[in-house]
């Protein structure tokens, strides 16, 4: 038996941020080396950052990354490292790993399996890799690969192990849905138990324009037992000591190239690791820290420093303001309440006190004078017309035309408030509710909002978001007494409805199947497919279903296929 100490740096890279990629793993490496790891590994293209899209395609990034990792080599001196890497070879692009040690460019692995569905399309990029390869210390043999070569059953896991490996480093940038930490932690159990192997999961951490990534690295015995696992949505550098066997050169088959890297020399006296206990997020949780982490990044990496939002004493502005409070700080988040005529004592009160308990700057602008001037400076080419949903959309559009002023004026970022089952209705307006820069709730069904909003009360000192706001019925207040309901279903109906057909790709007699009325689902899909030209139009949000509108679905907008 020998003793590896091996790390997994969990780090929170930047696409295009060579400088700063480079700066985090070069800090780790200084750190392993101080606590006497034999080994570190990093995340799937952890230097150029992932996914760098149609970036690949300048041949400039391309060959940055490998200038970065060129710097990165030389402070490799008496540890091995294995670092995610963009790599040009004879015209083509690979997504690689390198593995480098002491010092030196010991070896290059090449990823095999290259997802393409939902969020990936790798095939445009890349070009599969061909050789999987291990690795020998002084007789202790791993393997690398990369992300979806150890979702595959067949993929080099089992051949790596076969061929002598004991401990499989895999490099990943796997993004976050609800419940894909469980899936992911058992899947790699199984791969672990199937090829006797340990496996060390290094995964990325951080939001990357709808995505996030949610770190959760692992390191797995050959029985499938999780003996070590990073923080989730967090940066976090993972230790453990091994004990793996050593192969003796009969026993190894030699069915893979395997390269010998020789012996660090180090000695075996070691500092003691840290003693740390990692919560293991669910539900709610999981998801509010994702909306935390998916903000945070996407306007600290877009360069803004403060966001603001309309606030209406709802439910969906009330917990985007709590979301956005609790990512970026309250100095940093400003609120807009901007009453009409038909704003209800209990909306303007609501959004007071939610702006109160938040500690975030409320500002009051009443869109009352310039809904009358909208309406006199139509008022000729409308004059045979009667009042209908223009009138309500141009609050809307007013309220939206506010916002973004100040955006322009002081430089913050717009959120935008709008639901998932809002988007996937439409039941939202073009350059009014829609209009912004970022939209939190984009892929967080109104069921959903409800339940993160009693989450944020049931975990702070006192309601932050007050229970008649949670309790009332749903309403954009845009004409006498309107709710929601008046032009669609229930809410539990509508999210079933929404998650069988967007999610499962259900048709309307499945759907129908599962005890819907059959009125009530084709209506409902109507509206889903009529409104592709909305959500085009709509700003990025944050993915946290398995399957979002955007980089997930994607569909023709010009489309006369109709189920319903």
């Amino acid at each position: 038996m020998s003793t590896l100490r091996m790390g997994l740096a969990q780090i929170n890279p930047t696409v295009g941020d060579f400088g700063g990629n480079m700066s985090k793993i070069l800090q780790v490496l200084e750190e392993a080396r101080a606590l006497g790891a034999d080994i570190v590994s990093f995340g799937e293209l952890v230097l150029c950052g992932y996914p760098p899209e149609d970036l690949l395609f300048k041949p400039q990034f391309v060959q940055a990354t490998r200038s970065a990792l060129d710097k990165i080599i030389p402070a490799t001196s008496g540890i091995t490292a294995v670092v995610g890497f963009a790599e040009e070879d004879g015209g083509k692009i690979y997504n690689s790993a390198a593995i480098i040690h002491n010092g030196e460019l010991a070896g290059i692995y090449r990823k095999m399996f290259l997802p393409n569905y939902g969020v990936f399309d790798e095939k445009r990029y890349f070009q599969p890799g061909k050789n999987p390869c291990i690795f020998d210390i002084d007789g202790l043999i791993f393997g690398v690969n990369i992300c979806e070569d150890i979702w595959e059953q067949t993929g080099p896991t089992k051949l790596q192990a076969l061929s002598g490996a004991s401990l499989i480093f895999n490099l990943s940038a796997s993004p976050y849905h609800k419940g894909k930490g469980r899936q992911r932690e058992a899947m790699l159990a199984e791969r672990a138990r199937e090829a006797k192997v340990f496996i060390a999961y290094t995964n990325i951490v951080g939001g990357q324009d709808e995505l996030v990534f949610d770190g959760g690295s692992l390191i797995l015995s050959p029985e499938g037992e999780a003996l070590a696992r990073g923080k989730q949505f967090d940066e976090d550098l993972i230790y453990a000591d091994l004990e793996t066997p050593k192969m003796s050169q009969a026993e190894v088959n030699t069915k893979v190239k395997k390269t010998k890297l020789a012996p660090l020399g180090k000695s075996k006296e070691k500092p003691p690791l840290p003693q740390k206990e990692t919560e293991i997020l669910h539900g709610e949780a999981e998801i509010y820290a994702a909306l935390i982490l998916g903000t945070r990044d996407y306007v600290r990496k877009n360069g803004f420093q403060k966001v603001l939002m309309g606030l209406s004493g709802g439910i969906d502005s009330s917990l985007t303001a709590c979301i956005a409070r609790d990512a970026l700080g309250p100095e940093n988040v400003t609120a807009v309440m901007m009453p009409s005529r038909y704003s209800s004592r209990e909306s303007i009160e609501g959004a007071r006190e939610v702006a109160k308990n938040l500690g975030i700057k409320l500002i009051n602008i009443p869109i009352e004078e310039s809904f009358k001037a909208y309406k006199e400076t139509l008022a000729d080419a409308f004059k045979d017309s009667e009042e209908d949903v223009t009138e309500e959309n141009l609050q809307a559009r007013i309220r939206g035309n506010i916002l973004m002023a100040l955006s322009n004026k002081f430089g913050w970022l717009v959120l935008t408030t709008g639901n998932k089952s809002e988007v996937s209705v439409g039941y939202c307006t073009l350059y009014g509710d829609t209009a912004g820069g970022f939209a939190l709730l984009k892929d967080v069904p109104k069921t959903l909002v409800y339940r993160l909003a009693q989450y944020k009360n049931q975990n702070s000192p006192r309601d932050v978001i007050p229970q008649n706001i949670i309790s009332r019925p749903p309403t954009a207040e845009l004409r006498p007494q309107q709710k929601d309901s008046d032009m669609l279903p229930e809410y539990a109906i509508l999210d079933a409805i929404l998650e069988a057909y967007v999610e499962k790709n259900l048709s309307l007699e499945e759907i129908v199947g599962r005890g819907h009325e059959r009125e009530v689902v084709s209506k409902v899909i109507q509206m889903v497919d009529g409104n592709e030209y909305k959500r085009r139009q709509g700003p990025p949000g944050i993915k946290i279903t398995p399957r979002a509108f955007g980089r997930d679905r994607r569909m023709p907008i010009t489309n006369r296929f109709r189920e319903a």
